[in-house]
Order: structure tokens, then C-alpha cells, then sequence
């Protein structure tokens, strides 16, 4: 028993040291944005001041080197003057021309050391490319939609995609990149007990679950699997809750990244498994963003790769849990020209049926496709497997 309670207590220790590390990055991450801010005008002044300085230096110097390559003799010759005059002697423009010569060399203002802080950029960004084009296919039943060549960073092909859509349970991509980036592999052992609270919010909301029970002890591996492949809301709710303390605050991370990404004018999130809510949004361009961010975080990839998982053994369900991304498994099988690697879907009766994938094409060009709206989840694949065939040049999609 005093075994049990040394290894609850370390494991509360470590959480703990968890947050409060995460509380104090934050802060800090603040109080550095709270400098730049102050800084930059300050930076851009001085850089403009410097650029004067240059040019004032350049065009002295290559006023006064011209005034050393003429000998005395030279000059007397260019002026008129007497052989053998001293320069400065002879006319009101030679001492004019000394004059500027002895004019002091101004001192460059410093400027501000450089920071590795973040600027307000977008860590990612894709432009419409010159020949894309309007989805428009009676096979394409999804309102919205999106195809993004991320190795050239452009929009091959879209419609709506820059309008505001709930992201319901695509929202989870965001949910595993924010708890991805706030551990260590060897993280993913340790264990969390489900609570009755969090397993209720799952069931009181009408959200897709793993199954995990009350008082159930879990490893956070499985929470990450859980959140992905059934879309679990026990699993979401229970990661949000293992990182952050709570749901709230994990959601308060969720919308900073979102700021990270250059996203927050045009994306808000208030939960981290995808309920409707008014403040509740994004468009399709943010969520390939976030996609490809994602797909970019080994952790995210593997778990939004995986086809089929099963939840380590637990005293509630000794033989675990076998759990599957239904997409992947659904598409495998479609002739989409490539190989879709990583998907995750959502509903919600505001959006309908939606999805975000990731998927490889001849000679390994990665895209990005996002949909909302559709009719039901097979339509949904169908129409993605449409877009892919349609809109994919066919130097890629062979």
C-alpha cells in the first residue's frame, strides 16, 4: 500500500512540476513579447537612423578620397591658379570642398540586440497559386472544401475556403499538437485516473468515446491514441486535464498556439474536443495550417497515422481497448492516385460532415485536403478521394 501511495504522490509531483514549468514559460514567453513590442519601434528608428548615417558616411568619404587623389599641381592646373599654388589658396571651391572634407563623422545610434523571440508572422502560410482553381464537381458534395500543395506551399484548388465553419472534432488535430509539444516520449508511459467528471462530459454532450471508465488508470499514450483514432471526448478532455490542470486552461494553450500561427483573427477555440459553440471556429485554410503543423510534430503523426491501436490492459478492461481510425481504413482501399497517410474526421449538425487529411503523391509531393459539409462520413471520403483524382496535377497523382 506504501508502495501504491509513494508512486500516486510521485506522480502528482511530477504533474505539478509539469504545470508549474509550463506556467513559468509562459510567462516568460510574455514578458518577451511585452519587450519586442516596446523595442521595436525603438529597433526600427534606430535602422532608419543607421541608413542615414551610411549614406552620409559613404558620400563623405567619396568626396574626401577624390580630394586626396588630386596633387597640388593638378589642382593648380584645374583651377587656373599658379603653379605650385596650395590647394584652399585659389578659390572659394576648393575651400568649400576642404571644408565638407573636415566635416566629423557622425556615430551609428546602437541597435537592439537581435531576439530569437517569434515574430507576429505565421509559422506557416500558403499562397493561391496562379493557375488554381474553383472545386466545382457534381462529385464533390461538401460546401466547403480545400487542396494545398504543401511542398510549394499554394492552393491547387478550393471553395469557401477562407469562410468561417465549426471544426467540430477536427478540432482534436490541435488538441494532440498542444499536448504533444508539452512532454517527452517518455511522458507517454505515465498514467492518468479518469474521473467520473470527465467521463460524464463525454457522455452529457453526446460525444464519441474510447469507453474509458470512472476511476480508470490509463496511460497517457492511450489518451493520445483515444483523442485520435474513436475521436474520444473521454480521451480529449482527460489529456487537456493531465497537461494542463483543467480543461479551461489546456484551452487557454490551445488558443495561444493559435496565436503562434498566425491564426487568431480568424480561429477561436472554447473546447478541445470539437462541441458546437458561437466562439467555436476556424476555416478550412486554418485547419490545413494546422494540419501541417501537426504532420510535422513526430508525436502527431504517429498517432494521426495509425490505423488501429489497442489501449494497454487496465482492471476495468483487462484485454484493453481495439480502437481504429475509421477514415484511413476506408480510404486505403480507394484509388486516390497516392497514399493518404494521416486523417482525422468530425460532425457536428452546424458543419455536417467534415475531415482534414494529409497524403503523399507521386514521387512523394505532400497535400493537404479539407472538407465540411458533406452528407454523411462515406460521402465525405468520397468526396476527398474526388478532389484528390480532379484537382492533383497528374505528374503527381501517377
Amino acid at each position: 500500500m506504501a508502495l501504491i501511495e509513494n508512486s500516486e504522490e510521485e506522480r502528482l509531483r511530477r504533474r505539478a512540476e509539469r504545470i508549474e514549468r509550463m506556467r513559468r514559460e509562459k510567462e516568460l514567453q510574455k514578458k518577451r513579447r511585452q519587450l519586442i513590442r516596446k523595442l521595436l519601434p525603438v529597433g526600427v528608428f534606430a535602422l532608419v537612423i543607421l541608413i542615414v548615417v551610411i549614406v552620409v558616411i559613404v558620400a563623405v568619404s567619396k568626396k574626401s578620397g577624390e580630394e586626396q587623389e588630386m596633387q597640388p599641381g593638378n589642382v593648380a592646373q584645374e583651377t587656373g591658379a599658379p603653379e605650385g599654388a596650395v590647394p584652399g589658396e585659389t578659390s572659394g571651391e576648393s575651400v568649400q570642398a576642404d571644408a565638407t572634407a573636415t566635416i566629423p563623422t557622425p556615430t551609428p545610434e546602437p541597435t537592439p540586440e537581435p531576439t530569437s523571440e517569434p515574430t507576429a508572422q505565421p509559422v506557416y502560410s500558403f499562397a493561391v497559386a496562379e493557375d488554381a482553381v474553383t472545386i466545382y464537381s457534381e462529385e464533390v458534395i461538401s460546401t466547403h472544401a480545400l487542396l494545398v500543395d504543401v511542398s510549394k506551399d499554394t492552393i491547387v484548388a478550393s471553395k469557401g475556403a477562407f469562410e468561417r465553419i465549426s471544426p467540430a472534432s477536427m478540432t482534436k488535430v490541435l488538441t494532440v499538437l498542444v499536448a504533444a509539444e508539452q512532454i517527452t516520449e517518455a511522458d507517454l508511459d505515465d498514467t492518468f485516473t479518469m474521473t467520473l467528471e470527465i467521463t460524464d462530459y463525454a457522455y452529457v454532450n453526446d460525444c464519441s468515446s474510447v469507453g474509458f471508465l470512472n476511476d480508470e488508470v490509463v496511460t497517457v499514450r492511450d489518451l493520445f491514441y483515444g483523442t485520435i483514432l474513436p475521436s474520444g471526448g473521454d480521451a480529449a478532455v482527460g489529456l487537456a486535464t493531465y497537461i494542463a490542470g483543467s480543461h479551461e486552461a489546456f484551452v487557454e494553450m490551445m488558443n495561444e498556439k493559435l496565436e503562434e500561427l498566425g491564426l487568431s483573427e480568424t480561429a477561436h477555440f472554447t473546447n478541445c474536443v470539437g462541441l458546437y459553440d458561437d466562439e467555436h471556429y476556424c476555416t478550412l485554410y486554418d485547419m490545413a495550417i494546422i494540419m501541417r503543423a501537426a504532420m510535422e510534430n513526430e508525436l502527431c503523426r504517429e498517432f494521426l497515422s495509425c490505423h488501429t491501436y489497442t489501449t494497454a490492459p487496465t482492471e476495468q478492461h483487462p484485454e484493453g481497448i481495439i480502437i481504429s481510425n475509421w477514415f484511413l481504413r476506408r480510404i486505403e482501399d480507394k484509388e486516390t492516385g497516392g497514399e493518404v497517410i494521416g486523417a482525422k474526421t468530425g460532425y457536428v449538425v452546424q458543419s455536417q460532415n467534415c475531415a482534414v487529411s494529409y497524403g503523399t503523391f507521386a514521387g512523394g509531393t505532400p497535400y493537404i485536403c479539407v472538407t465540411a459539409g458533406s452528407t454523411s462520413s462515406w460521402r465525405c471520403i468520397y468526396d476527398q478521394v474526388e478532389i484528390f483524382n480532379r484537382y492533383i496535377p497528374k505528374a503527381d497523382a501517377q
